[in-house]
């Protein structure tokens, strides 16, 4: 009896995965970007940055987004224009969506027009799945298993203003993660490669983390990545 209790589980959580996976192909998308960006590499630019109305974030990786994509490198967005952002819908989670997900565009402001933009653009492509509620909340919940900055600690990779190999980058990323991401780069105000998204790759039913099918586009990085201090 037990055996095929556990049998019976097996094939429920693979049909469960199985459908999910399918109504993401429905909804037009294959799996999801789990985006983060490095603060200090954001307002280390030309344009520079201004912290929110709550204060200066942490010296961690925050996230830029969560957004379904195809295999074919394409992507959907704004899949539901009467779908607005609603604060009042994730007013029980404003305060970890200010500590992680942070906004750092000027002028100041409390990052209600980044969240709006990001669940308006992205998340609705993705209402087969979440609501918005649920949207914020799993792009919180895949954050805080990545731990990115102390797989780099581990390595002796630091945000010091030191320089650093895009090998060394990924393989301590992937030894404390279990996962390389793809190495987004921008360009301080000396045209300096400093290190500024990882994009790692998540389930269509956004349950785990899973290897990239495709590699976004981006700015190149070179082979000396700079890791700025914020």
């Amino acid at each position: 009896m037990k055996l095929q209790s556990s049998l019976a589980l097996l094939i429920g959580l693979s049909v469960g995965c199985a459908a999910a996976q399918e109504s993401g192909k429905q909804a037009g998308y294959d799996f999801f970007y789990l985006v983060l960006q490095w603060p200090g590499s954001y307002c280390d630019t030309k344009q520079s940055c201004c912290y929110p109305r709550s204060g200066k974030p942490a010296a961690d990786f925050g996230i830029h987004g969560l957004w379904p994509n195809r295999d074919d490198g394409s992507y959907p967005q704004n899949c539901n224009p009467d779908s607005t952002f609603d604060p009042s819908k994730v007013s029980d989670i404003l305060s970890s969506l200010r500590s992680s997900w942070p906004t750092l565009a000027c002028p100041t402001n409390d990052g209600l027009r980044f969240w709006a933009h990001e669940w308006e653009k992205h998340g609705t492509c993705a209402q087969n799945l979440f609501n918005e509620h649920g949207y914020f909340q799993a792009a919180l919940r895949l954050r805080g298993q990545l731990r990115v900055l102390d797989a780099l600690a581990t390595a002796g990779i630091s945000p010091d203003g030191g320089y650093y190999t895009m090998g060394a980058i990924k393989g301590a990323i992937q030894e404390g993660t279990g996962f390389a991401p793809h190495v987004d780069c921008n360009r301080d105000e000396s045209g300096n490669s400093q290190l500024f998204q990882l994009y790692f790759c998540v389930h269509a039913d956004a349950s785990r983390f899973v290897e990239c099918p495709i590699q976004p586009g981006g700015r190149p990085c070179g082979n000396r990545i700079e890791f700025p201090a914020f």
